[in-house]
């Protein structure tokens, strides 16, 4: 019974382990408050605050067609706040704004415009961060304040100075106004328009024709005073068979850097479960025949095999009959990461097949090829790419160990074959020449990567670079985000 209760216990612990981890370091987060005091500058320019009108005295005033004309943003503080959130402060900005006046006393009517300037302006607002119902890092809370110091204003027309008197009931007033628009702008912008941009993640994806990966977040980020980590699942699927997958029993990575922008760390089982998938898609099978058979190749193997042609087929002319080769991996490709290196082993059958016209195809030998490759994992942009070299070979045949001795001189024509035709089938996460995407938004790359091996798995340290704005990735996808409703968040404001 205990043993049961354990097994049970280990099933679910591998089934929850992530295979990919991401930490996003304070310089990390340096960069993004950069762009991101780009984009907060565009959103309040279009700020939309409504008409206001009164009555002082004999005076009825109106004013409309606010618009703001200048805007100073300050450097703003972000930081990581424990345990799942981030804070976002401006101090001393300021705000210039334009509007018209209809103003009236008695029976004298006056019309001009108004600068005003909004000084003292501060902002500080809270983003949670969690884990959605589809495993996607989402903004999931907002806590705003908002507060303007002073305000002044500044009349034109014909009767401006006299009208300077009502300017305090004005910008008093239109102080409000602007205060609380500046809330739900920042609102807006993050639990709508950020979240646009977080949604360009790839969470479950297609590679290629065969595999998906699945890189959903098993829990929320984890956010310490000076980075934020994040566990995905960082598993590769059988597009035919979404659910057949492999069971994580690897080590699960750990990062303990902090001095770049950012790490990602990739466990055995990232790579096992894309070669498991690619083996369980039928993608590790081939023949070679023809014109993709080397000529010095077939005149061995029918040298090699002549006495089995001509028992089996009791014909001379047989022995010029098409000769094909059958490779198919037996079992699923593992991968061994060490310090020292990234190494895969593979194991296939390989069937020597003649091929008469006419006639059923003969079986001449059947021989089991073992090999061991390494791997040299890098990046382009925010693609990883494994690329494999032949490190050892060995054949032994299926059916007498006499024959496995007679194999021994087809070692290096069928090594050389592996090399020039069979090693493109296993090179699986190149053979598309594109990589696989590690989950990074839209519009943000990795650049000046490290990778070190550790036991087990493998981290790259890099730095992070826009290749294009957030403003211009949001405003992509502003028409569709934007008639989507958002959650309702926590505001305060204080004037």
């Amino acid at each position: 019974f205990l043993i049961v209760i354990l097994s049970c216990a280990a099933s679910m612990a591998a089934a929850t382990s992530p295979a990919c981890k991401i930490r996003v370091t304070s310089r990390g987060l340096d960069l993004v408050r950069d762009e991101g005091l780009k984009f907060l500058e565009q959103e309040l320019e279009n700020i939309t605050i409504p008409d206001l009108s009164g009555k002082e005295g004999g005076f009825h005033y109106t004013v409309k067609e606010v618009k703001i004309t200048d805007l100073y943003l300050p450097a703003p503080d972000l930081w990581f706040q424990p345990q799942k959130s981030l804070g976002f402060h401006i101090e001393n900005a300021s705000i210039t704004l334009n509007f018209q006046r209809k103003i009236l006393y008695w029976f004298f009517r006056d019309v001009g415009s108004i600068n005003a300037s909004a000084e003292g302006v501060n902002m500080k607002t809270t983003l949670e961060m969690s884990k959605d119902a589809f495993g996607r890092l989402k903004i999931s809370n907002v806590t705003c304040n908002a507060s303007i110091s002073k305000m002044h204003a500044k009349f034109s027309g014909t009767l401006g100075r006299v009208y300077d008197f009502i300017a305090t009931f004005i910008t008093t007033g239109m102080r409000f106004l602007l205060n609380r628009q500046i809330c739900p702008a920042l609102n807006h912008a993050s639990l709508v328009l950020l979240n646009s941009f977080l949604d360009t993640v790839p969470v479950r994806s297609e590679v290629d024709n065969y595999v998906g990966i699945d890189y959903s977040l098993l829990s929320d980020p984890v956010v310490s005073a000076n980075s934020l980590d994040m566990d995905f699942k960082g598993m590769f699927y059988d597009l035919s068979n979404e659910n057949h997958t492999l069971t994580n029993y690897a080590v699960t990575p750990v990062i303990k850097q902090n001095e770049r922008m950012v790490y990602v760390a990739f466990s055995e089982y990232f790579f096992d479960s894309a070669l498991y998938s690619y083996y369980k898609a039928g993608a590790y099978q081939m023949e070679i025949s023809d014109e993709k058979m080397p000529k010095d190749l077939e005149v061995f193997l029918r040298t090699t095999y002549l006495g089995t042609i001509m028992l089996l087929m009791k014909d001379p002319s047989a022995v010029d009959a098409p000769m094909k080769l059958e490779i198919q991996v037996s079992t699923p490709p593992r991968c061994t990461i060490k310090p020292s290196g990234t190494t895969v082993s593979v194991n296939a059958i390989l069937k020597v097949i003649l091929a008469p016209e006419g006639r059923p195809p003969i079986q001449l030998s059947s021989m089991t090829m073992e090999t061991k490759m390494n791997g040299r994992i890098s990046l382009n942009g925010k693609k990883l790419l494994i690329t494999l070299s032949l490190k050892r070979f060995k054949i032994y045949s299926n059916q007498s160990a006499l024959e496995s001795l007679a194999l021994i001189p087809l070692q290096s024509p069928l090594k050389t074959l592996l090399q020039i035709a069979v090693m493109p089938i296993i090179n699986v996460i190149e053979r598309t020449k594109k990589g696989v995407q590690i989950p990074l938004p839209e519009g943000m790359d990795f650049v000046k990567d490290d990778i070190e091996n550790h036991a087990g798995f493998i981290i790259v340290a890099a730095d992070l670079h826009f290749s294009k704005g957030l403003g211009e990735i949001i405003n992509k996808y502003r028409s569709a985000t934007e008639s989507k409703p958002a959650a309702n968040p926590k505001s305060s404001t204080a004037v």
